[in-house]
């Protein structure tokens, strides 16, 4: 029984496009916060002195400190992006799914 829920499962059209729009979306916000990570990360490395410029003349804090903290926002944003997305289309497409199994 259990073996013939799981290809049930799989074969059903809903499964098949939640996890394709699940994986694409995963992958390009993942993508996007290693490129924005790592160009920060290289910067850090390679040119410094890009990131030491101070905000002012009379400040002490360079530009690194808000892009560090653009970077994190950053995260933030996009884990919003992902859970807004999960809690709306990914649960109804998985609602459809369960729905049809208990039939």
């Amino acid at each position: 029984m259990h073996e013939n829920l799981v290809q049930q499962i799989k074969h059903d059209p809903n499964y098949k496009e939640l996890v394709s729009k699940r994986s694409s979306f995963s992958l390009k916000l993942s993508l996007s916060i290693l490129v924005v990570y790592f160009s920060f990360i290289l910067t850090i490395a390679f040119k410094p002195e890009l990131l030491a410029i101070t905000i002012s003349d009379s400040s002490v804090i360079t530009i690194g400190v808000p892009v560090g903290i653009m970077v994190i926002v950053f995260a933030f944003i996009l884990t919003g992006l992902y859970t807004r997305r999960a809690n709306s289309e990914f649960d109804e497409l998985t609602r459809k799914i369960k729905d049809k199994i208990n039939e």
